[in-house]
């Protein structure tokens, strides 16, 4: 029976079925020359350095087939900067040395297959399915042939939690909600249950809501009533349920 658990205090999944599956999402190699925009600067190759560095060591720790990636792999939108032209190649490089691949691109990653090698699986970015469950980005409805899934991994949205007087604001945070699936598929009756993937980009955090802006996902934006949810931190403590998930998303 395949399973999914959060490893500890990492922003990673690991599914395991037939294959053992990491999944992470949102690493947005080349971000920094929107901070640097905003006169941050956080030196030269050092994100993508950690970056690598981090995903390495998960690996080494889990020893899985193949890594999935969720999308949004690069973070220009229509082009690729000069950075993402020499960065996304090395992370590809350093990370398919070690396993297998599957990308999943993002509304982000625009033209990724200049960038990507010939020896990992680009795939549709609809998304894969794996034993009943749909990886996908998030940016985009699954289509109806997608129907028979009973669960939606998906990243995108990037949820951080807010709350001015707790310990955890501005931090990066894990979501699962379940829901009516004739939400997403109109056709179908019964629930579904959607987790959300956080960013694996550890800048992607804010301590004002007002500063930080969260992609919108067209799956979430269907959903009219959520019947439970879990809010959890990175070191897998729950934080909250579906009465603040308007603090999440």
């Amino acid at each position: 029976m395949a399973q999914e658990r959060i490893i500890p205090s990492k922003p990673a999944l690991l599914f395991e079925g037939q294959k053992k599956y990491l999944v992470i999402s949102d690493v947005h190699i080349g971000f920094e020359s929107h901070l640097v925009s905003n006169e941050i600067f956080i030196g030269k190759n050092t994100s993508i350095n950690e970056t690598i560095d981090e995903l390495l060591e998960i690996i080494e720790v889990e020893s899985p087939d193949s890594v999935i990636l969720l999308g949004d792999i690069k973070s220009s939108i229509k082009n690729i900067s000069k950075t993402e032209w020499s960065d996304v190649p090395l992370f590809f490089k350093k990370i398919r040395e070690k396993c297998q691949i599957i990308l999943i691109p993002g509304n982000h990653d625009a033209n990724i297959q200049k960038l990507a090698p010939d020896n990992i699986s680009l795939i549709s970015s609809t998304g894969m399915v794996e034993n009943n469950i749909l990886f996908t980005h998030g940016h985009r409805l699954p289509p109806e042939n997608f129907s028979h899934v009973k669960k939606i991994i998906m990243g995108h949205v990037h949820p951080v939690f807010f709350q001015e007087e707790s310990i955890v604001n501005g931090q990066r945070v894990w979501i699962s909600l379940k829901t009516d699936k004739e939400y997403i598929f109109p056709r179908e009756k019964g629930e579904i249950e959607i987790i959300i993937v956080p960013s694996f980009n550890k800048y992607f955090n804010s301590i004002n809501k007002k500063k930080y802006k969260k992609s919108i996902s067209p799956i979430i934006e269907k959903i009219k009533h959520v019947s439970s949810a879990k809010i959890v931190t990175l070191d897998g403590t729950i934080i909250g349920d579906e009465t603040i998930l308007k603090q999440v998303l």
